[in-house]
Order: C-alpha cells, then structure tokens, then sequence
C-alpha cells in the first residue's frame, strides 16, 4: 500500500470510527422512543406485512430460483459493501440486492417483480436483499450499524438439519423456518452458523424503527445523512457496476 492510499485509508476508518460513535450515543434516545421494545428478538407480527410476506413466500421463493440460476455471478457481500470484509473475505455469503438504504436496484428489481411489489408496499423499508449462505459459512459476531433500524428475515431456503443453521441474537439462539418471519435488533452482539451440507437463502430487510416524535424526526434526520455518506455512496456504485456486468433483464430486453 503506498502512502496515498495508506492516508486514505487511515481517513476513512477515522471518520467510520468517530461516525460509529457518534450513533452509538444516539441509541438511548432513539430506544426511549421505540414503540416495539428493544429486546433481541422482536414479535415480527406486530406489522402486518410480515403476513402478508408469508403467504405469498412461494411467490418470492419461485424468483429466487432463477436468481440462484445465476449463483456463481451474484457478488460477495464485501464486492458491494467494503466494509462487510470486517465479518466476511470469502465467496460463501452473497448478496443479490433489491434495495440498499433506500436506492432501488433496478434491473435486480425487474428480475424479480413480484418480491419487488411485496417490498416496496412494506413502510419503512430501507434495504433489501436475498441473503445467500454457502454451506459451513459462518459469520463471526457482531453489531449493526445503528438502532434506527430493525431487521427482518423471510426464510426462503432452510437446509436441513434446521438445528444446524442457526442465528444467535445476544444470547438468544434460533434458526430459520422457511416461510417464516424472523425479527431482531441488530446492534445486539449477533453471528450466524450455517453448519450444514445446504444453501441458506432468506430474504433480508432492514426497516424504520417506529419511533415516538420527536425520534422519529431525530430518526429521519441520521438516516438521511448516513444515506449519504461515502460508504453507502461506494456501496450504489458497486452494485450498478454489478448490474452493468450482468446486463439486462429479461424484461428490459422484451421491452427494448
């Protein structure tokens, strides 16, 4: 590394650590405000589109398997996001992206058009993706990002023994159902362990915490800032070089 990018570098980890730190102050008020709770797992009923994503989970499942058609061309979770190389450097967790904070992934989008419309009718959906998890991956423990958002699983493809894939969430353990809704907040201590022969596939969003006023307004504030950011700017980027190298949708060539 020659002394550019080792400055470089060394400015970007600056600003991503003090940037850490001050969200990590925010959470307090932000889980003063929270009208779900915070514990590590949350009731994914309370919303009533995690219903609706059930029932309509063969739908999202039949997109998903022409999408896994072209596994070996879906990025690693690190190709799009740089700073996922902290959890994951290897090519057994791939992200086939919908949405990222907010900017929608379009020909990813018209791919998969019925996921897309069950999505985009979620509120406060911010990302979106099919989360896809080689056999004997594991993703070590971490935190999120920030407390703003809760995350969401739709379990789309579950191998067997379901006891081997498993998620922990502080020290709360559980595993995927497919079909089925998974709920948890993120900026608790959290890994994952798929410990079997399989793929692991779900479908994986983060949304709006809801939030008493004045937190969703102090809420609404951050996120577009960190919207914004470089490394959610570098992120876009990534995924539109991604989308460019695989070309066009079926749909887009029908209707050019």
């Amino acid at each position: 590394m020659d002394l550019a990018k080792a400055l470089q570098h060394t400015r970007r980890r600056l600003v991503k650590d003090l940037g850490g730190k001050a969200l990590w102050t925010l959470e307090k008020t932000i889980a003063r405000y929270s009208t779900v709770g915070t514990s590590p797992f949350l009731d994914p009923y309370r919303f009533s589109w995690a219903q609706t994503l059930e029932r309509h989970w063969r739908d999202i499942r039949t997109e998903l398997d022409t999408i896994l058609q072209l596994h070996d061309q879906i990025p690693n979770f690190q190709d799009i996001s740089k700073d996922q190389v902290a959890i994951t450097t290897d090519n057994k967790w791939k992200t086939y992206f919908l949405y990222g904070f907010g900017y929608k992934a379009e020909g990813n989008c018209e791919r998969c058009p019925e996921t897309t419309r069950l999505i985009e009718n979620i509120p406060g959906m911010t990302t979106a993706f099919f989360s896809i998890l080689s056999p004997g991956k594991h993703i070590p423990e971490h935190r999120g990002l920030y407390k703003g958002f809760l995350r969401y699983h739709l379990g789309l493809i579950v191998p067997r023994p379901q006891a081997n894939c498993w998620i922990r969430v502080s020290s709360e353990k559980t595993h995927w159902e497919e079909g089925k809704s998974l709920m948890f907040d993120d900026t608790y201590p959290h890994e994952v362990h798929n410990e079997t022969n399989g793929v692991r596939v779900v479908l994986f969003m983060d949304i709006l915490r809801p939030l008493r006023f004045p937190g969703s307004l102090l809420n609404n504030i951050v996120i577009r800032l960190v919207r914004r950011s470089g490394y959610i700017q570098e992120a876009k980027r990534n995924q539109e070089r991604w989308e460019q190298r695989l070309g066009p949708s079926a749909a887009s060539a029908t209707a050019d």
